[in-house]
């Protein structure tokens, strides 16, 4: 998995923020934003081609995936990163990488 500033910045802004509803405290949502972070690979990313998305908000993942050379995006919202294919870039749901994970297997 890769990582930039950017998105284990909104790691930790979501695992602190759900930690209370899933009955955990917010050392446990730090530890495994600490985990997260040491288990991934970091990527600066020292460029952009904003706009891409319909969402300026999901630009940073789009630059992330490039800078990483990732072949795909994992997300729920796949209606906003259709800009992802211009640079090669799958988009699958969990479920699809599951299954691409299966057929490799």
């Amino acid at each position: 998995m890769n990582v930039s500033v950017a998105l284990l910045l909104q790691y930790e802004a979501v695992a602190r923020r759900e930690a209370v509803p899933l009955r955990a405290t917010l050392e446990e949502a730090d530890r495994f934003i600490a985990y997260l972070s040491a288990a991934s690979e970091h990527r600066a990313i020292y460029f952009t081609w904003r706009p891409q998305l319909t969402d300026p908000n999901d630009e940073f993942i789009l630059e992330l995936a490039v800078s990483a050379g990732a072949s795909h995006i994992v997300t729920f919202n796949r209606a906003d990163f259709q800009g992802a294919k211009s640079f090669g870039v799958n988009v699958v749901e969990p479920r699809d990488l599951l299954g691409i994970i299966e057929r490799l297997v």
